[in-house]
């Protein structure tokens, strides 16, 4: 018995002469002629049905996702609907989070991520690999721009400058290389670390570049001479990475020695030495004077009295813990993840911290009420890096499963 299928008549001989194109291509002869006879099809099919049944094909794979991924947008959006959470026309850009599921998903490098960056003024980001290479994509649209070659190992870090005309990289081949971004050409490259240089980034005025490495020490550059300046010794173990503060005095820095330690740009010395984490301290980051107010809430001191400097670290004790430079005090840990934490940053709004981990969720933090307000299951490896856009809606993700994911804050 026949079943009838909704199609016209007309639909129906065109899938008649599509299949027999079909067969006929693969080579299934036999199968072809008992089709074309059986179908009552000329022997010569007209050429706008050849490799028809492929591209149909395909296409509905392509609209099968989109339906996935719509349908996925609209339970997060009945979940906020049925939660009285508040939806983008009314949120506050300060409280815009990534929400899932991911707008771009970027593949091309061979190897891990090691970090993401957006630039400050164009609306493309950079991603490093273990594949020696940078990689720069239009993260608006999703495209692939370009890949600038030059280290010979693992690239570990990428930074810009203020103005977005520099760039700066490292790599496990020992060197920090400086880039001229509107020629994508290498202009300097500063030898000095005698290992793995695994953190870079410029300092607030773009003159200076401060690099961690496994050699214990980290080094600040000249960006003009290309010239090491000062060399900050003090670390017994590998410096994991950096940060400066917003006003370039001060120094952060983290370590497989476990410790986070504070730095007087101007005479080296050590500022703080905060020893309360019991593994590898993976990331460090200087809190932004607009999360001042939601720390002070959620260590319970008065706002008039939060006067900071404050820093926040993850480490691979799956811990998350907030400094108060000047009293040498730990004010706060959060706990949730369920492995090593390897990047954190601050929401420009300054009411979340946001953070990747070798769980493979990127995690949203409400600071004031010290709880994980979201979790995404972000990539089907752990996630090594992110950024945040200081201006725009979106976050930046890296993994060990090669991919970098672009996620729409709303």
């Amino acid at each position: 018995m026949r079943v009838k299928m909704g199609l016209s008549q007309k639909q129906r001989e065109e899938l008649h002469k599509t299949i027999a194109d079909y067969l006929k291509s693969m080579g299934f002869h036999s199968a072809h002629s008992e089709f074309v006879k059986e179908a009552e099809l000329p022997e010569n099919i007209e050429d706008k049905f050849s490799g028809l049944l492929e591209k149909k094909w395909t296409s509905v794979i392509r609209l099968q996702k989109k339906v996935m991924d719509l349908e996925a947008k609209l339970a997060e959006a009945e979940k906020e609907f049925h939660s009285g959470g508040p939806t983008r026309d009314k949120r506050d850009p300060s409280e815009w989070i990534p929400r899932p599921p991911e707008k771009f998903s970027l593949s091309g490098h061979r190897s891990p991520i090691t970090k993401v960056i957006f630039h400050p003024v164009f609306s493309v980001c950079a991603s490093v690999s273990e594949d020696a290479t940078i990689k720069i994509w239009d993260y608006e649209t999703g495209d692939y721009e370009r890949t600038l070659k030059g280290h010979t190992d693992a690239v570990q870090d990428v930074a810009f400058d203020h103005t977005g005309k520099l760039m700066v990289s490292c790599s496990a081949d020992m060197s920090v290389k400086l880039w001229d971004f509107t020629t994508y050409e290498c202009t300097k490259t500063l030898q000095g670390h005698d290992h793995n240089v695994s953190c870079v980034l410029f300092s607030p005025n773009g003159d200076f570049i401060f690099s961690s490495s496994r050699d214990k020490s980290i080094k600040m550059w000249d960006v003009a001479s290309g010239y090491c300046t000062k060399t900050f010794t003090g670390h017994r173990e590998w410096v994991r990475s950096v940060c400066v503060n917003q006003d370039g005095s001060l120094l952060a820095s983290c370590s497989n020695d476990q410790t986070v330690v504070v730095w007087a740009v101007a005479t080296k010395e050590v500022k703080a030495d905060f020893r309360e984490h019991d593994h590898v301290v993976e990331c460090v980051s200087w809190a932004p004077h607009s999360s001042y107010s939601s720390i002070a809430t959620a260590a319970g001191i008065p706002k008039a009295g939060a006067s900071g400097p404050y820093l926040i670290s993850g480490s691979r004790d799956k811990l998350i813990k907030m400094w108060d430079v000047n009293s040498g005090q730990c004010l706060f840990t959060l706990s949730g993840h369920n492995n090593w934490i390897r990047d954190i940053v601050f929401h420009p709004g300054g009411k979340f911290i946001l953070t990747a981990s070798d769980d493979k969720t990127l995690r949203i933090w409400d600071i004031a009420n010290k709880r994980n307000s979201k979790t995404i299951e972000a990539h089907s490896h752990f996630v090594t890096c992110l950024d945040m856009h200081r201006n725009a809606p979106y976050v930046l993700t890296g993994s060990v499963d090669q991919t970098i994911k672009v996620w729409e804050c709303r």
